[in-house]
């Protein structure tokens, strides 16, 4: 039911299901999966892939084990792998006319916002194209200090930056229970978790596998950042065939409702930005089209106050200096500066580069 009234869908596929305990890859599996994500595009649906498995094909190619990997070899590893990596997502893809393309993040990507949102803006863009984005850690760059060092965390801020309505993590279980099923047999299913409190954090047991980086205890993680992004998150098998159309016909998972709207998580993440950087005051033409729901454009901008980058958080005032809204820009201030009242198709000729015709986009706006 949740999936079905999901727009866009972020899912991640862990080394142990890409990988079996054998060192040898799931083509059939991953056949099939990609008749799920075929289904998806079919109904009109956003998707988004995050996948593991770079350092364990890397190993599998070069014929190492990966638990004894310091990291520097491992980033050399995964550069490796990253291609094996992309070409077996490719060529069984592209069997069903489905277009990917890749995209490699390091945390601070997602943590800075102004790399955050234009992350968010080649998502978009790439939807609109046609292409899904299969997104990794950059592990060939990446230090132990700036690494998410698991895919679940990943996903979930992936699933964030990008207004995911779901987050689904593939697992080599059916989802969250009482107590460990490989250790209990009467242990049950735990449907759907609103609140996550110490006794849900207790019964998360970390499990490793010789792929995997995380257990129950990281995805637990992803679900407190899904929550509070208005983002729903569901823990499934993986493991199984056609995984998707499992969760969508039979419902055996674990699901994570959101605390928050998408909205409200939002307006609540631009609004509890640190103090504005600067303000840009406009005209009357400028704030009608704003309360219509449209983008702030150049040529309604009649002045600017303080000195800012793009990304920063900032002010926007009509022309009685009230503050109307506040939001993210897209232009740093030195630009405003030079475009400020013409129209979007002059942009290119004052800043002598191509770039985004609003000034601060509608999604990265809130009314005060």
């Amino acid at each position: 039911m949740y999936l079905k009234k999901s727009k866009t869908i972020v899912i991640k596929i862990g080394s142990t299901i890409l990988i079996d305990e054998k060192r040898t890859v799931r083509k059939k599996w991953l056949a099939e999966f990609a008749k799920d994500i075929k289904d998806l595009l079919d109904q009109k649906k956003n998707i988004i892939l995050v996948s593991s498995g770079a350092i364990a094909l890397g190993c599998k190619k070069l014929n190492l084990n990966k638990k004894n990997l310091k990291i520097d070899k491992s980033q050399a590893i995964a550069s490796v792998g990253q291609i094996e990596l992309m070409n077996l997502f490719n060529k069984i893809f592209s069997s069903k006319k489905i277009n990917l393309s890749q995209i490699l993040l390091t945390l601070e990507d997602t943590e800075q916002r102004r790399r955050a949102i234009n992350a968010k803006r080649t998502f978009e863009n790439l939807f609109e194209l046609g292409f899904i984005p299969v997104v990794n850690e950059n592990d060939s760059i990446a230090t132990t200090e700036i690494k998410y060092g698991d895919n679940d965390r990943l996903a979930s801020r992936v699933a964030q930056i990008s207004g995911a309505d779901c987050l689904v993590l593939l697992s080599d279980v059916d989802g969250l229970y009482t107590q460990n099923p490989k250790l209990f047999k009467n242990s049950k299913l735990i449907k759907e978790i609103k609140n996550i409190d110490t006794n849900i954090e207790k019964i998360a047991t970390k499990s490793i596998s010789e792929h995997g980086t995380g257990g129950m205890k990281t995805k637990i993680e992803a679900a407190k950042i899904c929550q509070l992004s208005g983002c729903m998150m569901v823990i499934a098998n993986g493991l199984l065939e056609r995984p998707i159309k499992k969760i969508i016909d039979k419902n055996k998972c674990t699901w994570f409702l959101p605390k928050v709207s998408k909205l409200d998580a939002r307006k609540k993440w631009i609004i509890s930005s640190v103090s504005p950087k600067g303000e840009l005051i406009i005209d009357d033409g400028a704030i009608n089209a704003l309360k219509k729901g449209k983008s702030l454009l150049a040529a309604g901008i009649k002045k600017v106050e303080g000195k800012f980058n793009k990304g920063d958080h900032i002010k926007i005032l009509d022309k009685n200096f009230k503050e109307y809204a506040r939001g993210l820009s897209s232009f740093s201030s030195e630009e405003i500066n030079k475009i400020q009242g013409q129209h979007s198709n002059k942009i290119y000729e004052l800043l002598g580069y191509i770039s985004k015709s609003e000034v601060v986009h509608k999604d990265d706006m809130v009314e005060i």
